[in-house]
């Protein structure tokens, strides 16, 4: 009996990805921020690694390898063993944004170069306009623009960023004539909003409702088709007149991927181990430090708002006219 036991046993273990499923995490694994420490993703990936570790035994390695628009952490990514030890930070930009707007020169293939694993959190973009402007909705800055034309302005962290493309997506669907101006950073933006050499920006709650509690700056609408918890007496760009609006690509997110070909058993536990952390207590009260909410998913989820995203952010894109030269 015991021959035919160790002989079962030898079969189980032959099948690819049953025995390291069963074993696994029994190693570190490293988790890849494609950003530079510090910033939100950076702060956001930190908290969830510790309850990871702590959940699964084994300590998590956060990696920050910023460079082109993400893209370069992004390429690592892709390119290490399908084991499940090499997971890392996805976003809205990453998976979204970056195809359309590097093209050819993008390393990765969002679509095909990594096992999603589930999106992590959503956030929102806030539309502030400089308090000197003589408009308090959204439908009132489009009037404001169509009226003078060449005098609106908006700004942004830089090409491509998130809120770049929440104020090319107010332009595409208005046809207001409005000029963008890329910056180096939110931060500088937003400075000049409130100086007024700005006439609006989209930014993140964390950088801009100490502002708007400030008088700073006025706030008009958030991105999401739902009002935010953080803001909710500021109305949605539907509410404010501009139908559409999410449905056209508002929804932002990060999410956590891994490399394509990950066995599907690995798959569910790290699936299973990252949800548990996004339900638990002590991340949540993190979380809401940074103004995101919680969105677990299944990985077949994540894969279809990254193909979702991937289309309407695209479009936007190519709208734009935006490009990485």
């Amino acid at each position: 009996m015991s021959r035919f036991l160790g002989a079962a046993l030898l079969a189980v273990a032959l099948v690819p990805g049953v025995a390291g499923a069963q074993a696994f995490p029994n190693k570190p694994l490293k988790y890849v921020v494609p950003f530079a420490p510090g910033g939100p993703t950076d702060t956001f990936s930190r908290a969830l690694t510790a309850r990871l570790a702590e959940q699964m035994g084994q300590p998590v390695i956060v990696e920050n390898i910023p460079g082109a628009g993400a893209s370069i952490g992004m390429d690592r990514v892709a390119k290490s063993a399908p084991d499940g030890y090499t997971i890392g930070l996805a976003t809205t930009g990453t998976h979204a944004i970056n195809p359309a707007l590097y093209g050819p020169r993008l390393t990765y293939n969002a679509l095909k170069d990594f096992s999603p694993l589930s999106v992590a959190v959503g956030y929102i973009n806030i539309l502030v306009v400089n308090p000197a402007i003589p408009v308090k909705s959204v439908g009132e800055l489009i009037a404001y623009a169509k009226a003078n034309p060449g005098k609106v302005n908006f700004g942004s962290a830089g090409n491509g960023s998130s809120n770049h493309l929440s104020g090319e997506l107010l332009r595409t669907l208005t046809g207001a004539p409005m000029q963008h101006i890329p910056y180096k950073g939110s931060g500088p933006a937003l400075t000049d909003v409130m100086g007024g050499q700005l006439t609006f920006m989209f930014d993140s709650p964390s950088t801009v409702l100490p502002q708007i509690r400030g008088g700073k700056v006025r706030a008009l609408a958030v991105t999401t088709a739902k009002r935010s918890a953080y803001a909710p007496d500021i109305p949605t760009m539907d509410e404010s007149g501009m139908p559409g609006y999410s449905e056209a690509g508002s929804d932002l997110w990060y999410g956590i991927v891994g490399p394509a070909g990950i066995p599907r058993p690995i798959v569910d536990k790290l699936n299973a181990e990252i949800v548990k952390a996004l339900r638990s207590p002590e991340l949540g009260e993190r979380l809401k430090t940074q103004f995101l909410d919680a969105w677990p998913t299944t990985p077949e989820e994540f894969q279809k708002i990254i193909e979702s995203d991937f289309a309407k952010w695209g479009k936007i894109v190519r709208a734009s006219g935006a490009k990485i030269d």
